[in-house]
């Protein structure tokens, strides 16, 4: 069973960020693989760096996007529900599942940013899994955090940007902001790293000739409520989302608020 040692929840704590020393098993990366490939091949029309809700599988979803099965059962996962309670605690819920895949030679740009600005969560706490399915290096544009920024628990100001170059449309334009302090995060397939809400991350432009493709999974506490009215849909993030109908799954714990919605999105 998956489980984070002291070591790493502390490194969590203050940093912001872990990269567990537990990992998905070949034959479940071969797997997955296999239905990014299928993911891909099934939604011809979008940049394959904006595939959201790909754990939604009935038809297109409402963000435009015809998911799969496979990465809701492993945004399930008993041994990454583990992980993430090391972090967040014992309720534990699943609201989101994007593919984040930067093909060889053009994959876009991901600008610095907080997910916070992005989400109807109140109040603000998330823990993200984001699982590499190929290696995730500094030259296909692996994922680049600032150490400690998360730590104020504070939303710093953004710009927005739109461009078609670009991943997401707002990037950070605080002055404290410094990106020579962005620490890279190589992974192997199979690796994983979780991050907090409020730490400042991104990625830059894929110019090598390798794809690098990755699963970011969100999760939430049972302390905090997914606010559907807040953002009920939105294209803050540079593609539609729609949190109006974004189901929720309870996959450990109970609803600490007793106010989240877990029939939305499920079907009759």
């Amino acid at each position: 069973m998956a489980q984070l040692s002291a070591a790493e929840k502390a490194k969590y704590e203050r940093d912001g960020y872990v990269v567990p020393q537990w990992r998905l098993p070949k034959a479940r990366v071969d797997t997955m693989r296999a239905a990014l490939d299928q993911l891909i091949a099934d939604n011809p029309g979008i940049r394959p760096e904006k595939l959201v809700s790909a754990h939604l599988e009935e038809g297109k979803n409402s963000e435009g996007v015809k998911g799969s099965m496979a990465f809701l059962d492993l945004a399930r996962d008993p041994d990454l529900v583990e992980l993430v309670s090391g972090v967040i605690g014992e309720d534990v819920i699943l609201w989101g599942c994007q593919v984040f895949c930067k093909p060889g030679g053009d994959g876009l740009e991901t600008p610095f940013h907080q997910d916070g600005h992005y989400w109807p969560i109140r109040p603000l706490a998330n823990c993200t899994v984001w699982v590499a399915l190929d290696a995730s290096t500094r030259e296909n544009g692996c994922l680049r955090v600032i150490p400690g920024s998360q730590r104020d628990k504070k939303l710093l100001s953004h710009l927005r940007e739109d461009r078609q170059d670009l991943v997401l449309t707002q990037r950070i334009s605080d002055p404290a902001f410094r990106e020579e302090d962005a620490v890279d995060i190589e992974l192997e397939p199979g690796q994983m790293s979780l991050h907090d809400i409020y730490m400042i991350h991104g990625a830059n432009v894929n110019r090598s000739p390798k794809r690098r493709a990755g699963v970011a999974i969100r999760y939430m506490p049972g302390t905090s409520v997914f606010e559907r009215d807040l953002m009920a849909t939105s294209d803050a993030s540079g593609y539609k989302v729609d949190f109006s109908s974004r189901p929720l799954w309870l996959l450990r714990g109970q609803d600490r608020t007793g106010r989240n919605d877990f029939k939305t999105g499920h079907g009759s």
